[in-house]
């Protein structure tokens, strides 16, 4: 039997029979094609708006001010918010999982070999930023309670309140960006963490408990609720152009 050391690309074969690519080809794609729709919602400052919905790129979180207010500014409204929402997932343990395999092969999958040489963990820039995770977090809060203030704004047109497609659709769209945001490691360690005794603290407890059944889809919520932020902005934006009609159930 021969002993000579496997190198180069033979180092990256695999002996898995299955469909193994099909996962970090589907990160790629949607992490990618969603990064590149809304750098273009961001610089396109239009049709962001139809009736009483807006688009969750355009809540500004800040209280008072509409993104028509800024539309002086040489830069997009739109950037003054999409850098919380970009580095609260970015860094979000799930993510990093994800585009660690998809974009950067390490290890694309199980039993796969990964491409780099040497591992120098997330010391170095830029991955050292992913330890601000949690305070992207406490930013990330008043985003959804701003997107929540949009979604009820949502069902109250001129003629009074009502219920339309896109109400509903903005009612899911900041549900499941809840379930994301309070489904977060973060979050659930602030509420249980840095206790020695959880027996003394049994309000902390329960709600540790109740943040943990749902951690454990947190990868799932961060999936359909980046989905869900894509729809909403496609269906107000679609409205806005007048491609489609929203229909008020009420």
């Amino acid at each position: 039997m021969s002993t000579k050391p496997v190198t180069g690309i033979e180092s990256r074969k695999t002996d898995r029979q299955d469909a193994w690519w099909i996962e970090p080809l589907f990160t790629v794609l949607s992490l990618g094609l969603f990064g590149l729709y809304a750098f273009w919602v961001a610089l396109n400052r239009q049709h962001y708006e139809y009736g009483p919905y807006l688009s969750p790129f355009y809540s500004i979180p800040l209280p008072g001010v509409h993104a028509k207010d800024l539309d002086w500014l040489a830069i997009s409204p739109a950037f003054l918010v999409l850098w919380i929402p970009l580095g609260f997932r970015a860094t979000c343990y799930y993510y990093r999982k994800a585009y660690y395999r998809a974009f950067f092969w390490d290890p694309p999958a199980c039993a796969v070999p990964e491409l780099r040489k040497a591992y120098k963990g997330e010391r170095a820039f830029p991955f050292v930023l992913n330890n601000l995770h949690r305070y992207f977090w406490y930013l990330s809060v008043p985003v959804v309670a701003f997107l929540w203030y949009d979604a009820i704004k949502a069902f109250f047109f001129e003629d009074g309140f009502g219920i339309g497609v896109g109400s509903l659709i903005m009612l899911g769209n900041v549900i499941l960006l809840s379930y994301y945001t309070f489904s977060c490691h973060a979050w659930r360690h602030l509420a249980g963490g840095c206790l020695n005794c959880m027996s003394k603290h049994k309000t902390r407890y329960t709600l540790w408990q109740r943040i943990s059944r749902i951690n454990e889809s947190h990868g799932f919520w961060g999936v359909v609720s980046m989905l869900s932020v894509w729809f909403t902005d496609v269906y107000i934006r679609l409205c806005s152009m007048g491609t489609i009609t929203d229909i008020r159930l009420f």
